[in-house]
Formats: structure tokens, sequence, C-alpha cells
């Protein structure tokens, strides 16, 4: 399946509940050939209107931890495992990671990323593993099918509990090195 054969299957899912009360699917956006992609968990109110991924205040912080390490989201592929918001913002429910994971999993096919950032518990536990703690693993590197794979804290529970944004400081400054060591296509400004 190419990108745009993807995207169009992806917009008309119907596969789980969400569907029922989505404004828009929230599909990721970003190069096409991004080594390096962020993964959220799913869509929030703002991402829902807008139909891309951490739009809201959360994403105004994520655009600022990413000029941190000198990157844009030109430079990157956003993405979250659910393609539509959950009713509340509430963390999407396991049965729903699973009827839409398979677009996620798709989009990764097509990338081919060397580097998956994890932004936040629930996608840390989707991608990572499942009894992932983000306050003991965070920053920790994992290597899964040759992709190097971290996570960082949540831009939204930073926003929450700034004590924690020195440690998102080093674990930023890691991804940043090992972009560095791994990536060809990814120009650090």
């Amino acid at each position: 399946m190419d990108w745009d054969a993807l995207h169009e299957a992806c917009i008309s899912c119907k596969q789980c509940r969400l569907s029922e009360t989505r404004t828009n699917v929230v599909f990721g956006v970003g190069r096409r050939d991004a080594e390096v992609v962020f993964i959220g968990e799913g869509p929030g109110q703002q991402e829902d209107l807008k139909g891309e991924p951490f739009v809201g205040r959360s994403g105004q912080f994520l655009d600022d931890m990413l000029a941190m390490i000198g990157l844009t989201r030109h430079d990157i592929f956003i993405a979250n495992i659910v393609k539509c918001r959950p009713p509340g913002n509430r963390d999407p429910l396991p049965a729903e990671q699973t009827a839409c994971g398979h677009w996620l999993e798709q989009q990764l096919i097509l990338l081919k990323p060397k580097i998956i950032v994890c932004v936040g518990r629930i996608s840390a536990m989707y991608m990572i593993r499942p009894d992932f703690k983000i306050t003991r693993d965070h920053g920790q590197w994992f290597l899964q099918d040759g992709i190097h794979m971290t996570a960082i804290f949540h831009p939204a529970a930073l926003l929450r509990d700034p004590s924690k944004r020195p440690d998102t400081f080093v674990d930023l400054k890691a991804i940043q090195k090992k972009i560095r060591e791994i990536c060809t296509n990814t120009h650090i400004n």
C-alpha cells in the first residue's frame, strides 16, 4: 500500500467506536521519508478539529522541545497510535489501540524509521513494552527490529509538572546525539 492509498483507507475507517464521534481522522504529518518518528497516544480536541497531531498547547510545547535539539516538524514524522479522538481526551482503550494500530504499523512500514520517540506512557506501552513505566524508563534506549526506540514525558505532563522538564531536556539531548550517530538524511540545525 502506498501513502495515498493508506491515507484514503485510514480516513474512511470505522473499525472502532471512536469513528462515531470524530470530527477528523488525524492521520499524521511530516516527511514521508523521515528517519525519526514521534508517536503519541491519540488526538485531543484541537487535533480532532484540525486533523493534525499535536496542535494544541501540548503541540506548541512539543515544537519548543524539537527546537531545543535543532528539529522542526518538517524534519520528522508525527503520528498517534489511534487516529480518532477518545471522548473527553481519555486514554485510548486497548481494543481501540488494537483496532487502529495497524494504520500506524503501515505508516512505519512505509517510513522505515531509524528512531522512534514515544511521546508519553501509553505510546511507550504500545510500542516498547506493556509494563513500561514512564517515570522509571524514560530516556532509555531499546532496539526492536533494527529501530532505536525511546520515550519522553508527554508535553501535557510537562505543562502540568514542570519539575520533569530537566529530565526531559537530558532525554532530548540523547535523542539529538542518537540522530547524529545513525541518521543520514535528518539534519539538525
